[in-house]
């Protein structure tokens, strides 16, 4: 059994990991990404395709838009991420806050989102202050890691001061970034209200709130 310390380090996802899907984040981030692409020349007909196609090939549509639309990151984190009516629609949640305060590791939150954003989502949560830190992209970086990118893992252990890839816990809402973070050494536990055939990681919750009852031993 692996000895729980603060050498230990639990890296959350953010974005429908710690809130639901059913929140619609994603939806208005896609309509919001389509209408900066079509801004910046992209076909209208087309840009649906382009963009999950930029996805699939970079991890992110915004990583595909600058490398090949050259577009100021700036003006995407603005015209997308920075509008999203998070206050609005993301509610405070007590009962993952709870949750968070009893795992008996050190904290640190895993986004491929911006600082910004990511800030502004744990906050309206109610649970920034639980989080040593954050490692984020920053789409200006010159070929920014993202997950499920192995760099990206690499990174976020050297962020925390993690050194030891057995004493870290992840969870996320992708399969792809779940199953590398088990690749890596990692515990990984995937979320998601779908039902699978295999687990991508070492265990599969529906919500967020199930932690503890595939982990009880990091919990007090």
């Amino acid at each position: 059994m692996v000895s729980f310390t603060y050498e230990s380090v639990f890296f959350f996802d953010i974005d429908n990991c710690l809130y639901p899907p059913t929140v619609g984040i994603d939806l208005m981030m896609k309509e919001r990404i389509y209408a900066f692409a079509r801004e910046v020349g992209l076909d209208h007909a087309d840009v649906a395709k382009t963009c999950g196609q930029y996805y699939r090939d970079y991890g992110l549509s915004v990583r595909g838009l600058i490398k090949h639309h050259h577009i100021d990151p700036r003006a995407f984190n603005e015209k997308v991420d920075g509008s999203l009516p998070l206050e609005e629609v993301i509610k405070c949640d007590p009962e993952l806050r709870q949750m968070i305060q009893r795992v008996k590791a050190r904290k640190w939150a895993f986004t491929n989102a911006g600082l910004e954003h990511a800030e502004r989502v744990l906050k309206c949560l109610g649970v920034r202050d639980l989080f040593e830190g954050i490692t984020y992209c920053d789409y200006s970086e010159h070929n920014f890691a993202c997950k499920p990118e192995r760099p990206a893992y690499e990174k976020a252990m050297q962020e925390a001061g993690a050194r030891d890839p057995t004493k870290c816990f992840f969870v996320d809402d992708s399969a792809k970034n779940v199953a590398m973070a088990k690749e890596f050494g990692w515990t990984a536990v995937h979320v998601s209200p779908h039902a699978v055939d295999e687990p991508a990681g070492d265990y599969k919750i529906d919500r967020i709130h199930q932690l503890p009852s595939v982990l009880p031993q990091l919990f007090e």
